[in-house]
């Protein structure tokens, strides 16, 4: 085997909409059911953000804690919750879900370049972050959309607010980001701590296919999900999320990779009970 490769599911996120694919789940019981078909396709990590009645993003903590309980009801999968959430959320509105106690959460490293819009992330408001975070046992995904998001973890590290092991989230080719080439993902990998574990997450069709074999390239680990890219392959609309996994299981093992569970994730993450 070449590794033990870990997969996260996107499976919503704030922007994709109905109408850029139809397939996408925005009630907690769809939500919950496409993040038990993940799993069972070879998910071990659940990157969660949720909608409200009207289908628009929201970090509403009734709503993250139904959506949760439905997934724990399903399946066995690690529950990642968004601290990003969505534009023109505040930092109070965005950090509701750690209440939860989720095992993992996302740590948005900088400001972050959206469109023609941007997320604030001052260096005090992610202290604020992950202060909470280190005080209620969650480990951090620590998402870097650009080389600065990478050296400001480093000291929030050198301040003992983040704590190894070390897991960050790689995000190319957002819009108004860093593009996604494996130049790129090779040179944002140097700057990363010793011994860290990273997933590459590529923003759009051709982007979240390359990243796939960028991270296998590199020895990480893969996001995959619609809340990145609504495309299965040129024009054509992926069915699902779970078509999604399916595909980068396939390309993995055509590598070697074993594909890592939630157990392996809870054990190697050093998760709470682990």
């Amino acid at each position: 085997m070449m590794y033990k490769i870990v997969i996260t599911c996107a499976i919503t996120g704030a922007e994709t909409t109905r109408k850029d694919n139809a397939n996408l789940p925005i009630t907690p019981e769809e939500i919950g059911q496409a993040a038990c078909d993940a799993y069972n396709a070879g998910a071990s990590i659940l990157h969660l953000h949720v909608r409200d009645k009207d289908g628009l993003p929201t970090q509403d903590l009734k709503v993250f804690k139904e959506t949760m309980e439905i997934v724990r009801r399903k399946c066995d999968i690690v529950i990642e919750v968004t601290t990003g959430g969505a534009v023109g959320m505040t930092l109070e509105e965005r950090i509701q879900p750690l209440q939860l106690e989720p095992e993992i959460a996302s740590l948005d490293c900088g400001t972050i370049n959206f469109g023609d819009d941007y997320i604030l992330n001052t260096l005090p408001m992610i202290r604020k972050v992950a202060g909470i975070m280190q005080d209620y046992g969650i480990r951090p995904t620590l998402e870097c959309f650009d080389l600065s998001h990478i050296d400001t973890s480093l000291v929030l590290i050198k301040e003992g607010l983040i704590k190894a092991p070390f897991h960050y989230g790689l995000v190319l080719n957002a819009p108004g980001g860093v593009r996604y080439d494996t130049e790129t993902l090779g040179f944002l990998i140097k700057r990363l701590p010793e011994n860290s574990f990273w997933t590459a997450i590529g923003i759009g069709g051709k982007a979240s296919l390359m990243a796939i074999y960028g991270a296998i390239s590199f020895g990480g680990f893969i996001r995959v999900g619609l809340e990145d890219n609504v495309y299965y392959s040129k024009g054509v609309l992926a069915e699902s999320n779970a078509q999604l996994v399916e595909r980068a299981v396939r390309v993995a093992k055509e590598f070697g990779c074993e594909i890592a569970g939630p157990d392996y994730v809870r054990k190697t993450f050093k998760l709470k009970d682990y």
